[in-house]
């Protein structure tokens, strides 16, 4: 077992078929810490809307949470845009459990340094006028892609390949999903940069990230539906991307958890929690 400072995950997507739970579950088994924030997207209330789809998997990605929160582990749940019907029980300072519900959060980190912990979605409007079309097509074409990622998955698994996304290839490939990522990430530091703030954690894009943007910190958490990640902080106050990427189907049954690939991205150095906030301005103006 990891134990962590803290544990960031995101855009797990709950409810819809290409949410890799059973890999989540193993992570959340196999890694623990202090505080855990989940960064928005984690219930996918847009795909239970359209059709209800619940596996047992995705109620024990619930219990894991709910079992680390009784634990001890402060757990912190920012809302994005999948979930985005929690918002209405912000004004009732909610709690489920021992989870805090908030819009977003600001991180004091071992370094020093506030983060601003946000999902990301709240930068979709003024984006969404430069790229309407992706917008209108981009939902119905992502929910294909996944399938055929499930597809793809188990035939590889069969012939002894690793993991690899189809939706997450063509995404970097293609030159306007390229620039939609460059232009969320611009806003998004411009906006920490005004909060004063020294960094950003979010999710949303489905991109794990580390970099410096300007003067800001940059890091991006990914996703449990194509890159299965997590943005973990260490005691040491590091930062690190951890990549758990399942090797094979077959649980072994010497009680030990089955084969994962744990690939490692790890930058600079930088927890204790300054504050929540359950709102958002209701709208962002750029000079």
């Amino acid at each position: 077992m990891k134990t962590y400072k803290t544990i960031f995950i995101s855009d797990i997507h709950l409810g819809s078929r290409g949410c890799k739970a059973d890999l989540l579950c193993d992570f959340l088994k196999n890694n623990t810490s202090e505080n855990l924030f989940l960064v928005g997207d984690i219930i996918d209330g847009w795909r239970l809307k359209k059709k209800f789809y619940w596996p047992q998997s995705h109620t024990n990605v619930i219990r894991r949470i709910l079992t680390a929160a009784k634990r001890d582990t402060k757990v912190t749940y920012i809302i994005g845009n999948h979930d985005e019907v929690l918002r209405g029980l912000l004004p009732y300072d909610m709690h489920f459990g021992n989870i805090d519900l908030v819009n977003r959060y600001r991180y004091q980190a071992l370094n020093g340094k506030t983060y601003m912990v946000i999902h990301g979605d709240m930068f979709d409007t003024a984006l969404r006028n430069k790229l309407a079309w992706l917008y209108h097509f981009g939902d119905n074409l992502y929910t294909i892609l996944l399938g055929i990622n499930i597809v793809l998955a188990k035939m590889r698994n069969k012939l002894g390949l690793p993991y690899w996304s189809l939706s997450a290839y063509l995404k970097s490939k293609t030159k306007e999903a390229v620039a939609f990522m460059s232009d969320f990430e611009v806003l998004i530091t411009d906006y920490c940069q005004k909060q004063n703030a020294d960094g950003v954690i979010c999710g949303h894009v489905h991109k794990a990230d580390i970099k410096k943007i300007g003067d800001i910190e940059y890091m991006n958490d990914g996703d449990w539906v194509e890159s299965c990640t997590a943005l973990v902080e260490h005691h040491d106050g590091s930062w690190e991307i951890i990549t758990w990427i399942k090797e094979k189907d077959d649980v072994d049954t010497d009680n030990t958890s089955s084969s994962y690939k744990r690939l490692k991205r790890r930058a600079g150095t930088s927890g204790t929690l300054v504050s929540g906030s359950t709102d958002l301005p209701a709208g962002i103006k750029y000079n």
